[in-house]
């Protein structure tokens, strides 16, 4: 068969329940998801780094299926009328990435999934504590620690705070994409009702509905490596104002009330 390339992304955020989304779709008849879900392809023009980082980067980064060629072969086995698609989340936080997409597949269409920031950046962190890698026990200070480890090359999983200004990322997104090209969705959706939020996605991509028998649980969840991926009231009022001033770019861009992402108690994503 002919060279592919993925006719939609799943490019966003990480801690959003794509790993779920992603398993849920693979199941269509009509779409082929990559094997693996995250290439990474997007995030670097060749090899990425081979040193430097923070903990358990450099293994991360030999994961990058960055050859073109290893690329498409992911979408090989595709049939003709199957609709191709990934589901590396860093996409929608690196700039360089949606260029890189944007010039190789400017009709792709994108998908990206939003949930509360401080929800989703004390998931993250918790997400690295319970790998062993996080070596911070305290989820502010690592949002503390976060720019000296961003001037210091650690990888965007790192980013707590910068990932989730997702207002931003849709203003240098939107320069490149139309926005009928884009579906964003609520991680409250995907986690309360993933049935619906699964059938949008279709519908987007515009394949048959009602394909889709279920949303597992995986990475759609309260709870990383027994502990709480909530974070408690007090941290949670102590960060939320990291996020304040780019809760309007999202409301404007998605049209949705965000006030409850702006209080100083849980917001449910």
């Amino acid at each position: 068969m002919g060279s592919r390339l993925p006719d939609f992304l799943l490019l966003g955020a990480p801690k959003c329940g794509t790993s779920a989304l992603h398993a849920a779709l693979a199941t269509h008849p009509d779409l082929h998801l990559s094997d693996p879900k995250e290439p990474k392809f997007f995030l670097t023009d060749g090899a990425p780094p081979d040193t430097g980082g923070g903990p358990g980067d450099v293994p991360t980064w030999g994961e990058h299926v960055w050859r073109r060629d290893e690329y498409e072969a992911l979408f090989a086995d595709a049939d003709p009328d199957q609709l191709c698609g990934e589901s590396t989340v860093f996409y929608l936080y690196d700039r360089a990435a949606q260029r890189r997409i944007q010039a190789m597949i400017p009709d792709a269409k994108l998908i990206a999934v939003l949930r509360d920031p401080v929800e989703r950046a004390h998931s993250n962190w918790a997400h690295l504590r319970g790998a062993g890698l996080e070596p911070e026990a305290d989820f502010l200070r690592a949002l503390e620690r976060e720019p000296e480890r961003v001037d210091a090359g650690w990888a965007h999983f790192w980013h707590y705070t910068a990932q989730g200004r997702y207002g931003e990322q849709l203003d240098h997104l939107f320069t490149l994409f139309d926005r009928d090209r884009v579906l964003l969705l609520r991680y409250a959706e995907l986690r309360d009702t993933p049935i619906w939020a699964a059938d949008r996605v279709c519908e987007f991509l515009g394949v048959p509905t009602g394909k889709i028998g279920g949303v597992g649980r995986r990475n759609v969840r309260d709870d990383v490596a027994g502990r709480s991926a909530w974070p408690a009231p007090e941290e949670r009022a102590a960060a939320v104002h990291r996020f304040a001033d780019d809760i309007p770019r999202i409301e404007h861009w998605t049209g949705w009330d965000l006030s409850a992402w702006t209080a100083a108690r849980p917001a449910g994503s």
